[in-house]
């Protein structure tokens, strides 16, 4: 029997999607294949994990799991009682019928509602019972069908990777990995869908799909906002003062640009289309903030300049704060 995917999580019934989805994302970062080579626990527990997630993570597969309609692997629950309903049963369990062998008729509805799968075939009455061992199958031999669970997965890539797109390599928990395409300006959080690489289907259907959320780890110096992107550019006195052409990092490669005379900290200076270009639409624009930085030592031109400079000039740049 599959372990409770509540208790896996660590998470209450009454959890919210979001406390879910927060939870599966700190247990994988934390059992991710990658921290722990050749662990064979970790790599299991990463798997119950990431089964679990597969559960609660989807509305819709969640409700169904809380109303007792498939069990915490995903399957359909073939219970007793659906039978009991459809054929009627006396106390001791056993089924009546005042229709003869013409009730079966319908069986192909019963494992339909089941199953959750589709029949192949045509419509008609069962030949033999012969035809009950072989798993669910509709009127006339029709075999039913059902697609395969989806899997999740989380993967944390780097800065430059989303913002500029790169191919890696997801591990699974069996020990095989997927190559996964990271599409130039990923978000945070988001989800990539590689079609049929989840769970086999059953009756032949079609295999579940593996959904890839992507962490990104934050930059040292690059930050985003929306296609934008935000750097802070540390700039010395005298490239203030007279002005100066600077190397600047883009998410592309260093460039050069211009730095006007007297320019303050704080002034935000734009380098156009260096942003992240998406899939679709133009590129973002990098914005560079200045910084003014001095040496930590000051000699003693630099103290005299700075008391010539006080002794002439009255510029108070508090002024407009007013109080």
């Amino acid at each position: 029997m599959s372990e409770d995917p509540y208790k896996i999580l660590g998470v209450d019934k009454s959890a919210s999607q979001d406390e879910i989805k927060k939870a599966y994302r700190k247990l994988a970062k934390q059992l991710h294949p990658d921290l722990h080579p050749g662990d064979k626990a970790k790599q299991e527990q990463f798997k119950k994990v990431g089964a679990a997630y597969d559960i609660l993570g989807d509305a819709e597969k969640r409700r169904r799991f809380d109303a007792g309609e498939i069990d915490a692997s995903g399957q359909e629950r073939p219970e007793r009682q659906y039978y009991h309903e459809y054929a009627g049963a006396d106390p001791q369990g056993r089924y009546q019928s005042a229709g003869g062998f013409g009730d079966f008729e319908d069986v192909s509805d019963i494992f339909a509602d089941l199953f959750g799968g589709r029949a192949r075939g045509g419509r008609g009455g069962y030949g033999g019972f012969g035809d009950f061992g072989a798993g669910p199958r509709g009127a006339g031999g029709a075999q039913f069908s059902a697609r395969g669970a989806d899997l999740r997965y989380h993967l944390d890539v780097d800065f430059l990777d989303a913002a500029r797109g790169a191919k890696r390599e997801v591990p699974l928990p069996d020990g095989q990995t997927i190559e996964l395409t990271i599409p130039a300006g990923v978000r945070d959080g988001q989800t990539l869908r590689l079609k049929g690489k989840g769970q086999p289907g059953m009756g032949g259907g079609p295999p579940g799909d593996a959904l890839v959320e992507i962490g990104i780890r934050p930059h040292r110096l690059f930050t985003r906002d929306g296609n934008d992107i935000e750097i802070e550019l540390p700039i010395t006195f005298d490239e203030a003062v007279l002005g100066a052409r600077v190397e600047v990092p883009t998410i592309s490669g260093r460039v050069t640009m211009t730095v006007p005379r007297g320019a303050s900290s704080g002034r935000r200076l734009r380098l156009k289309g260096k942003g992240i270009k998406p899939a679709r639409g133009a590129a973002g624009d990098q914005h560079v903030r200045l910084k003014i930085v001095l040496p930590e030592t000051l000699d003693a031109e630099m103290e005299e300049i700075a008391e010539r400079w006080r002794a002439h000039v009255r510029h108070d740049p508090r002024a407009d704060l007013g109080g």
